[in-house]
């Protein structure tokens, strides 16, 4: 939220050079307030679960918030009653007149299966094209991250020859709104088999790279402009999540390591250690106040069309 201070105050030079946000009085008493339309579109089989992790992320600001849930029409969920989803989601056709400040794509456990070959990826692209013209800044998640990147710049994903499965440390590569206020280092868990290459990313120009390493490849990844993020990982996850999967997997008798830098001192016994919500807490509110609060239009029918 910004700080406001009189209007030739020293400090505010410095503070505005540090990306702060600080406005005089009279911008203060006159600026018009509206709550933020954030719209999440929950690829995930688990939508209830998935739900509560980003809307706990989502409530950690002052800001308010009108979420809308959204759902493609194309897949049939096994996993979720459809009297669940006609009752508290909508389907894109629903939504397809309106624009968002802000959106948030899920992933979805899909990854090794051809983009084309995914029984909504003819609705999904339709969303791409949709999300550029009508959102002012959107967030991919893991599987959907990866999409983003091949829809609009033809980036394709790699298959890990192992599962990059775990909490990582990520180095701040390079400056940016999302992390302000991180450490030098951060962490964040990933589930996945799939990765993008950061040598790919660096050829196109729109783009700049936040946090990667060699055996996970791109973790964030922005526009120039904030209007399209694309995070590999998923700093929603609560504390039991890759316990679960890890369990799930073993249930099925795949070949599944365990979650890397997840248990004390590597071992299930001793239990999990939490160590990536504060980082994930800042990163949705960075993404928020930066991002979405202090870029988007007033009139939300103001925003313009992302040119790729």
């Amino acid at each position: 939220m910004p700080v406001i201070v009189p209007k030739d105050l020293p400090a505010g030079k410095i503070l505005k050079q540090e990306n702060i946000f600080i406005m005089n009085y009279l911008r203060a008493t006159t600026q018009d307030i509206r709550p933020l339309k954030i719209g999440i579109l929950n690829l995930m089989p688990k939508k209830i679960e998935t739900e509560i992790q980003f809307l706990r992320l989502l409530s950690n600001s002052p800001l308010q918030i009108d979420i809308s849930l959204i759902r493609t029409a194309s897949h049939e969920s096994k996993n979720t009653s459809i009297e669940y989803l006609e009752k508290f989601y909508k389907t894109f056709d629903e939504i397809k007149d309106e624009k968002f400040d802000g959106m948030i794509v899920t992933g979805a456990p899909v990854e090794l299966i051809p983009y084309e070959d995914v029984n909504y990826w003819k609705e999904l692209e339709g969303i791409l094209d949709y999300i550029r013209k009508n959102v002012h800044s959107t967030i991919f998640i893991c599987w959907a991250s990866q999409a983003a990147l091949y829809y609009y710049y033809g980036i394709e994903k790699h298959e890990s020859r192992k599962k990059i499965f775990g909490v990582y440390d990520f180095e701040v590569l390079e400056d940016s709104l999302l992390t302000k206020g991180f450490d030098d280092v951060f962490k964040m868990p990933q589930s996945r088999h799939t990765y993008i290459k950061e040598k790919d990313v660096r050829k196109i120009d729109d783009l700049k790279i936040i946090a990667s390493r060699p055996d996970t490849g791109i973790n964030l990844a922005t526009t120039h402009d904030n209007r399209l993020i694309f995070i590999a990982g998923h700093g929603e996850y609560d504390k039991y999540t890759l316990f679960d999967e890890y369990n799930r997997d073993l249930n099925r008798g795949l070949d599944i390591q365990k979650p890397i830098n997840y248990f004390k001192n590597d071992n299930v016994e001793e239990g999990i250690i939490v160590n990536w919500r504060s980082y994930s807490n800042l990163l949705f509110a960075n993404w928020l106040n930066y991002c979405v609060y202090q870029d988007t239009p007033y009139e939300i029918h103001d925003i313009l069309e992302k040119v790729i």
